[in-house]
């Protein structure tokens, strides 16, 4: 069934994909990692990005923990992780977003992010080296981050009348995606009630005429119609909240809950698809009325990942030839504009025709994550259905 598709992911993953960061983006003077890379993989900008640190680090981990005990995984990631030790967090235990290459402070962002994946490459890195402390700051740290998204004032974020409190799909998802990762490593009654919890907070996301998940809603849960914010899609988005969603409802059993999941994963990639120049378009108006980010129309690389995973997931759930078919449409665009057979790695960045606006293979948001994060889960979820058969 997925044979063909496992070889070329594998092949992909462990040729091409984490042979180009190893090589490029490790920093073995100053520690961390360089992440804006020309197509070569040459640095044009030393500055080290706090989420992308973090999120390699996971990575980085995560293989050595669920793919083979390599030293050479284990020590990309501890470099990682001794650069955030010494560098990402200011006085008051927030994190900057971006440092210089020695570590300085450079940019501070009223958001909560940086530190989202601080903590998630803490859970994994402590799961690899069996360090029980370090868990604990991780724990700790999801505790900082949900306050923080409760009182955006604590990251410096005013609050003015005019405001309305806003709940961000954006929160949610990260938080799912914690709370997952802490229930790797300690699955106690709390962190499932939590998972609860989120699981309700993003399906107040959902918009049930066009069975998608909104951006942004109201504190209350009310739709925001009346404003581009409020009508606003981002079908990558909503993929990847789709399929948190099923690994969550894997931790809390919900049959009709996850038919209902996989309707609007459905939705979001026939809401989300360019019928004309294939693609899955970056953001969107629910509404088909005027979207205020320029880049609308682009194609990035990050929705087709997790569209990806998520219709092999879906398929493993369903056997339903629906997913296939998507898998083969998402397959054949995502390989035939991102992915790059000459120097490795993946573009990021098209325009609405598949033409390519950058060359860069990372940036201050591009770095080694959803491309090898999505490769990874992918061949692990076909393998072991192919082992189930």
């Amino acid at each position: 069934m997925f044979e063909q598709y496992i070889e070329r992911y594998r092949r992909e993953l462990f040729e091409s994909v984490i042979p180009f960061w190893l090589q490029h983006s490790i920093d073995r003077e100053y520690g961390g990692y360089f992440t804006c890379l020309d197509r070569t993989g040459g640095i044009y900008d030393t500055r080290k990005y706090i989420w992308l640190q973090g999120r390699a680090v996971w990575m980085f981990s995560k293989l050595y923990n669920e793919v083979e005990r390599r030293q050479e995984w284990l020590d990309a990631a501890a470099g990682g992780l001794s650069f955030l030790h010494q560098h990402a967090f200011d006085a008051q235990g927030r994190c900057y977003f971006s440092l210089t290459r020695e570590g300085q402070p450079a940019s501070f962002q009223r958001k909560p992010y940086g530190a989202v994946f601080v903590a998630a490459g803490m859970l994994e890195y402590a799961k690899a080296v069996g360090d029980g402390n370090l868990r604990q700051d991780g724990i700790d740290l999801v505790g900082k981050i949900r306050t923080w998204i409760a009182d955006p004032g604590l990251l410096g974020r005013p609050g003015f009348e005019g405001q309305a409190g806003t709940s961000k799909l954006a929160d949610v998802m990260v938080m799912m995606m914690l709370v997952l990762e802490i229930l790797s490593v300690d699955d106690s009654p709390q962190h499932l009630d939590m998972l609860a919890g989120y699981i309700k907070a993003a399906m107040k996301h959902h918009e049930p005429a066009r069975n998608i998940f909104l951006e942004q809603i109201s504190a209350k849960g009310d739709f925001l119609f009346d404003s581009p914010d409020g009508r606003l899609v981002n079908p990558g988005h909503s993929i990847e909240m789709a399929w948190f969603l099923l690994l969550a409802l894997r931790r809390l059993p919900d049959p009709s809950m996850q038919k209902d999941v996989l309707g609007i994963l459905a939705s979001s990639l026939e809401f989300g698809w360019d019928q004309q120049y294939g693609g899955l378009n970056y953001f969107m108006d629910i509404e088909a009325r005027p979207v205020l980010a320029l880049e609308s129309t682009m194609k990035l690389w990050w929705p087709h990942t997790e569209a990806l995973y998520a219709v092999i997931l879906a398929y493993t759930l369903t056997r339903d030839n629906y997913w296939l078919e998507w898998l083969e449409r998402l397959d054949t665009y995502s390989f035939k504009y991102f992915a790059d057979p000459k120097y490795g790695e993946w573009f990021g960045y098209c325009d609405r025709e598949g033409n390519r606006s950058s060359e860069c293979k990372g940036n201050n948001y591009k770095g080694f994550f959803h491309v090898p994060r999505a490769l990874l889960m992918s061949i692990q979820e076909m393998e072991a259905f192919e082992r189930g058969r």
